[in-house]
């Protein structure tokens, strides 16, 4: 880490973070394609998460999703979450722009998150898109819960394939990508896209770009930009401590 990112951090007026798959692993969830393990392993990503999926069977995708909410909810926040949730009242201006649905940034105390693919333990009316926070669970293998106003099925409050992104979200996050001074990206492989240009975007803005990540293959280089290669659950702390110290 040299003496110039160092003072990147310390005279940062707006922190931007991009989070991925990479920091909700080291709290022991797997991707979502990695958890198409045992019951779930003969099935393809278009049979659980798509509209047309959920019309045609809305039990069977309940059904994963709520196999997965069980295992977000308990699941804990690892040090990477927490040392993010340290620095958010450290720096004049913070933005924690996450992939992932889990939840567990809300958790380890960060106060505002901008959720670009939703957050999976919550659910919403598949007709009007109101949120609910609570439901009665229906037995394994039955229909959804329905909605309290309209009486349609409840469904996960994420994004499934051939659905666009919330808008307000995706604003929220270009908006800080071209306004930081700095971006961390923290977990992600920075290839899929909208997130994937987020970085790249704040570095053509001036921006300086931390990447951290186990692989930095496929990444970036140039101007303003660095590497780190390790867990995030290591790095962030080192580099909170570091760049924040008391």
């Amino acid at each position: 880490m040299t003496e110039q990112l160092l003072e990147s951090l310390r005279q940062a007026r707006h922190v931007a973070v991009l989070t991925g798959a990479g920091v909700s692993a080291e709290s022991g969830l797997p991707t979502f394609r990695g958890a198409l393990t045992g019951h779930w392993a003969g099935h393809r990503p278009e049979d659980l998460a798509t509209p047309e999926a959920f019309e045609r069977n809305p039990a069977m995708v309940w059904d994963w999703y709520r196999m997965r909410r069980e295992g977000a909810l308990r699941a804990e926040p690892n040090p990477a979450h927490f040392a993010l949730a340290r620095l958010e009242p450290l720096v004049s201006r913070f933005t924690l722009i996450t992939q992932n649905v889990d939840g567990l940034h809300r958790r380890a105390g960060n106060q505002t998150v901008v959720e670009l693919h939703g957050d999976i333990t919550r659910a919403r009316c598949a007709r009007e898109g109101t949120l609910v926070e609570s439901w009665v669970e229906p037995p394994r293998g039955g229909n959804p819960p329905t909605c309290a106003d309209c009486g349609a099925f409840l469904r996960p409050d994420v994004v499934w394939f051939g659905e666009t992104l919330p808008q307000r979200a995706l604003r929220q996050a270009w908006a800080a990508a071209y306004d930081c001074d700095l971006f961390l990206a923290v977990g992600t492989s920075n290839l899929v896209e909208p997130a994937a240009t987020l970085p790249w975007l704040a570095a053509a803005q001036g921006a300086t770009v931390v990447v951290i990540n186990t692989s930095m293959e496929g990444q970036r280089s140039g101007a303003g930009i660095h590497h780190l290669t390790g867990l995030a659950s290591e790095v962030l702390p080192d580099l909170l401590e570091r760049g924040w110290p008391g």
